[in-house]
């Protein structure tokens, strides 16, 4: 999208299920684990690009010698610097001890990274410092091996302030108030329970401390841990964790809200945020990438035994919808067809803001990422002028001359690429985004191809805030001198804040909501800003099943229309030439292209989980008493 957005971070679990030696033989490495983890990293870039780690899990290790490895980077490019990290360290140890180089036990003993079982995690910062304290995976170490925790996630909490008493309440001390720490302490502390009620049984069977250490690693009950640490979870997450001596999980939201896709053969077991990572990576076909259902883990035992387990009562499903319309890799095949249908229903629309008259319009996109919606628009508009053209052949009746015919035929939609961003523009504005006549050159326009008559429609994935429409890029293409300018979003109009991830945390940075405001001012209707106030100030101690999105009453007196035409106001910059349109998706639109991804609480304010009321409440708070704060 064109608004600068962080993305939801992406995780990446793999379990190779053979002994390290079967890779040396068939794929010619023992490092197969290392190279997979890094390509299945690399392929979700996309998802997280402040922060990346990987922490390995090496089995069967004799006491002194080091099983878990980890490795995090904050750089500016962290996939690359913690595998050049690791890199460089295999190859130290190789060259200092060529004995290595055709003993894989020897490797194992000696390399780090080498092991079975790896857990990796790209990072986009929603929340709190880019420093390396906020990098996952997290580590909770411990002296036994199987209290040793390893935690990565795609997650954001709603109660996190809850979350944090519980473990004040449990007796510990927590190092913050950060979903993070208490996610993963939680989960610790159940693990440590788990562990003691097993020993207990160890204890009366009669084993010595020794044996039972290994009993316990082999009789711990995953899905009990997660039931009793996820009880009082409010959010959206992809959890990932490990256990020191090889235990392993993956555990979805019970509204599905962040996606999960997982993968086993023989071979592997993988996990990932998204499905054609998986497909790339392991060369596997579409229909054998399965997504983690809502509220369930998938669970790896040491000894490979693989289980699916429902964690959490699975609530209505509401994938976010914002995966498919954005975040995603537009590779998954059932997301690029989404995309094109995204493009192809905001069509209608498209062609009332144009009267029809496809003639005298050229079609483009920008960013890049909207080019597949634009694929769809674009056919979308193929199909009315063929219709266009069957009409006009069908009402000549055979009277056509071949000079008339292909006349009809020739007209054509015209498509162009418009718009092209200054990569390196961009890197050096970021570093003072105060430059205003810089920003508004990040991207060149394409001369000579639009007249003075023309439409000039551009379809962008989303409308966030639109500064970046308001400060460039509306400025850069009425240097064309088009008669008008239409903005498309492939998404509907984004009212409310997101809290399960995507970094909309305030109400005051939303242009809708902006555009609301003005027209309350407008119609006098100020005094409703007021009320709305007053009934979220009332919910304030309310329980979180009980407070109710009353932030709902500030866009009801307007019509969807009304609201875009107010945005295309305001984010018209001063002596423009051009008219300018803004037009959204409807929100049933986007519900009949992306029919497995129905989250839309960005878009209607309907919260999938009872935490979500609770911040738009205090979201709507923070607006009225001038609050620079996130709402959770």
């Amino acid at each position: 999208m064109s608004d600068a957005i962080k993305h939801e971070c992406g995780i990446a679990l793999l379990r190779l299920l053979k002994p390290l030696e079967y890779y040396k033989e068939k794929y010619g490495s023992a490092f197969y684990g290392i190279q997979k983890m890094y390509l299945l990293m690399e392929k979700q870039h996309n998802r997280g690009q402040d922060g990346a780690g990987l922490a390995s899990i090496k089995f069967d290790m004799e006491p002194g010698q080091r099983y878990i490895s980890r490795v995090r980077s904050n750089d500016a490019q962290p996939i690359k610097d913690v595998f050049t990290q690791i890199n460089d360290r295999i190859n130290f140890e190789l060259e200092e001890h060529p004995e290595l180089h055709d003993n894989v036990q020897l490797q194992k003993e000696t390399i780090p990274y080498i092991g079975e079982l790896f857990l990796g995690h790209v990072r986009y910062g929603t929340f709190g410092k880019n420093n390396i304290e906020s990098v996952h995976p997290f580590l909770r170490q411990n002296n036994w091996m199987h209290r040793n925790l390893i935690v990565a996630g795609n997650f954001n909490m709603t109660n996190v302030r809850e979350l944090f008493q519980d473990l004040v309440n449990l007796g510990q001390h927590p190092k913050e108030m950060a979903d993070t720490v208490t996610v993963m302490e939680k989960i610790g502390h159940f693990l440590d329970d788990e562990v003691n009620d097993v020993y207990k049984e160890c204890k009366k069977e009669g084993l010595s401390k020794m044996e039972a250490s290994a009993a316990i690693a082999e009789r711990l009950n995953i899905q009990r841990i997660l039931e009793r640490a996820s009880r009082n979870w409010d959010g959206g997450y992809a959890m990932a964790g490990l256990l020191g001596h090889g235990d392993a999980f993956v555990m979805r939201d019970p509204a599905g809200i962040r996606p999960t896709y997982y993968y086993q053969d023989d071979e592997v077991v993988v996990v990932a945020s998204e499905r054609p990572v998986i497909q790339t990576v392991f060369d596997v076909p579409f229909d054998k990438v399965q997504e983690l259902d809502p509220g369930k883990a998938i669970i790896v035992k040491k000894s490979g035994d693989v289980s699916i387990k429902e964690i959490r009562t699975p609530l209505v499903k509401k994938a976010c919808s914002f995966e498919r319309i954005y975040f995603s890799r537009g590779s998954d095949a059932e997301i690029y067809q989404e995309r094109k249908d995204l493009g192809k229903r905001v069509f209608p629309a498209v062609l009332k803001a144009i009267d029809n008259d496809t003639d005298n319009t050229v079609f483009s996109y920008i960013p890049n990422t909207a080019e597949t919606s634009f694929f769809g628009m674009s056919e979308a508009a193929q199909d009315f002028l063929n219709q266009r053209k069957a009409k006009a052949i069908l009402e000549a009746k055979g009277q056509l001359t071949d000079e008339q015919l292909h006349k009809i035929l020739d007209v054509k939609i015209r498509t162009e690429k418009i718009a092209i961003k200054d990569a390196k523009l961009r890197t050096f504005i970021t570093e003072d985004s105060s430059r205003d006549d810089l920003v508004a050159h990040v991207y060149d326009v394409t001369y000579g191809v639009v007249k003075h008559t023309d439409h000039l429609v551009i379809i962008d994935d989303s409308i966030v805030r639109g500064t970046t429409l308001k400060q460039s890029i509306i400025k850069m293409m009425d240097r064309l001198r088009p008669k008008s300018i239409v903005v498309v979003s492939s998404a509907p109009q984004i009212r409310f804040p997101d809290c399960y991830g995507i970094d909309m945390a305030k109400l005051e940075g939303l242009v809708a909501f902006k555009a609301a405001l003005e027209l309350l001012k407008e119609r006098n209707m100020h005094n409703l800003i007021e009320e709305v106030y007053q009934k979220s100030k009332a919910q304030e101690n309310f329980s979180d099943a009980e407070v109710v999105n009353y932030v709902k009453e500030i866009y009801a007196p307007f019509t969807d229309e009304e609201i875009s035409d107010k945005i295309a106001q305001m984010l018209t910059p001063p002596n423009t030439s051009a008219t300018v349109k803004v037009i959204y998706q409807k929100v049933e639109d986007l519900h009949k292209a992306c029919p497995k991804n129905l989250g839309d609480w960005y878009f209607t304010g309907d919260y999938p989980t009872a935490g979500g009321n609770r911040v738009v409440n205090r979201a709507f708070m923070n607006f009225y008493e001038g609050k620079d704060a996130r709402a959770y």
